[in-house]
């Protein structure tokens, strides 16, 4: 890694490197060892791993303290939404991790810069070694800036709500079967579509949900059927 991307990741991050190795593992996919077998530093899984700890505990700490009204579930759903893939990959993309990952040629050329999944991983290596390196009171530090901030949105917006997981679980639970959704209607220009999304359990119904897209029709459609099912006393 050049000295320059490392002066460059500093201001990104926040904090003075105190050992160039580790921050260059954070950045090193195991797919770049495959090519260069006498690169010296491993691959940021470790530290993937420790940062991933780390994530959970500082999330769970900040929103225990921040909503000390709410329950236990919604506290673990609010934590879900925050820490999920995609979350951490906007993230990342937003901070350019991208720019500075090692990856191998086959990686680099299926976009493995953009791929969210590395991206994610990334996110959490990069917060291993903060906390490797400053301490956990970093790693809150760099949190609040870089992924908190979006928490309160969330609530406001109840977007934390995961119909879909919340339904299939008590289908499976109460009829031992997965749900499935089928779209029923679909209108509107390509730049402003609508989509109405049916929620099936075999062949029966139970709710319906009409959305920008299929995946928020496909929410709408389960909280729909979750609230059919609680009107008619099934649960």
């Amino acid at each position: 890694m050049l000295k320059d991307d490392i002066i460059e990741i500093e201001k990104i991050l926040g904090f003075k490197n105190k050992v160039p190795q580790l921050l260059q593992t954070a950045f090193t996919h195991r797919s770049y060892l495959n090519e260069h077998p006498d690169y010296e530093n491993p691959s940021n899984e470790r530290l993937e791993f420790l940062g991933d700890a780390v994530l959970q505990f500082l999330i769970t700490e900040f929103l225990y303290r921040k909503y000390p009204h709410y329950p236990e579930g919604t506290l673990t759903s609010i934590r879900a939404a925050t820490v999920n893939t995609q979350s951490l990959a906007d993230e990342a993309r937003r901070l350019q991790y991208g720019n500075f990952l090692l990856l191998s040629r086959g990686e680099e050329e299926s976009g493995g810069r953009g791929r969210d999944y590395i991206l994610a991983n990334t996110f959490e290596a990069v917060l291993g070694y903060l906390f490797l390196e400053h301490g956990i009171r970093s790693g809150n530090t760099f949190l609040k800036k870089n992924l908190f901030y979006k928490i309160e949105q969330t609530v406001k917006n109840e977007t934390y709500h995961d119909f879909k997981s919340t339904f299939q679980e008590l289908s499976q639970e109460k009829k031992g079967a997965t749900p499935t959704y089928e779209v029923l209607e679909e209108w509107g220009p390509d730049h402003d579509k609508r989509f109405k999304i049916g929620l099936f359990i075999g062949k029966t119904q139970y709710g319906t949900g009409t959305g920008p897209s299929k995946q928020k029709a496909e929410q709408a459609a389960a909280k729909d059927g979750l609230e059919n099912w609680k009107k008619a006393s099934i649960m």
